[in-house]
């Protein structure tokens, strides 16, 4: 999938899944999302999370953008900071916790969305005036100036928070990972975050057919 890119400073990992089954993660997934907030646990507290190389990059790909990063905070360090607080990942559904799990292992913000939903051309560039979408968690967000990931039918995504729009539930068999990674990560290091997604929606939600793009 072609996304043109209208902001500087990222370059986009993007995945494509089909035949992917959306159900609850299984204990091995579970297994896996722990062992890594443990990890990261005794890694970083609260106060150190922002001495990270992966977070000061993303927070000055933001910056680059004109967003505030402590006003509107990546949803990478979000969860990263979730982890650290001893809350842990939220557990959702397989295919969304996998991507979490890739998330706070990258230090980079996911985008995940039904790709049955998404109408090409799709386009990565600030928020018009006025646009708005209803945000997973029931939220309205007012895009003007943002970052967001847009197709014919408006905005549906962004590294801060995505839509219902596109939102993956139960049903979804096509899939698309959108990874926001600043400009200053190597192609070896973003191909092997995309190899990682792969590797586990095939392993946890028997994904049969997966393709995969860096952009930038």
């Amino acid at each position: 999938m072609i996304i043109q890119v209208e902001l500087p400073g990222v370059r986009l990992g993007v995945v494509e899944a089909e035949r992917t089954e959306v159900v609850p993660s299984g204990a091995e997934l579970l297994r896996e999302m722990d062992e890594l907030c443990t990890r990261l646990r005794q890694r970083y507290t609260v106060e150190t999370i922002a001495e990270s190389p992966a977070v000061t990059a993303v927070r000055g790909m933001f910056r680059r953008w004109g967003v505030d990063p402590s006003k509107y905070r990546p949803s990478s360090e979000a969860l990263l900071r979730r982890v650290v607080q001893g809350k842990g990942l939220y557990n959702i559904s397989n295919v969304v916790d996998l991507s979490n799990l890739g998330s706070i292992e990258t230090g980079w913000p996911y985008g995940l969305y039904n790709r049955a939903t998404i109408s090409p051309p799709i386009s990565f560039r600030h928020g018009m005036k006025e646009e708005k979408y209803e945000g997973i968690g029931r939220r309205i967000w007012h895009l003007t100036g943002r970052p967001v990931l847009s197709d014919a039918q408006g905005p549906f995504g962004s590294p801060i928070s995505d839509s219902t729009r596109t939102q993956i539930a139960e049903g979804v068999t096509e899939v698309l990972t959108v990874i926001f990674a600043p400009s200053s990560a190597s192609d070896a290091t973003v191909q092997a975050a995309m190899e990682m997604q792969a590797k586990r929606l095939t392993m946890y939600a028997g994904t049969r057919q997966v393709s995969s793009s860096l952009i930038g």
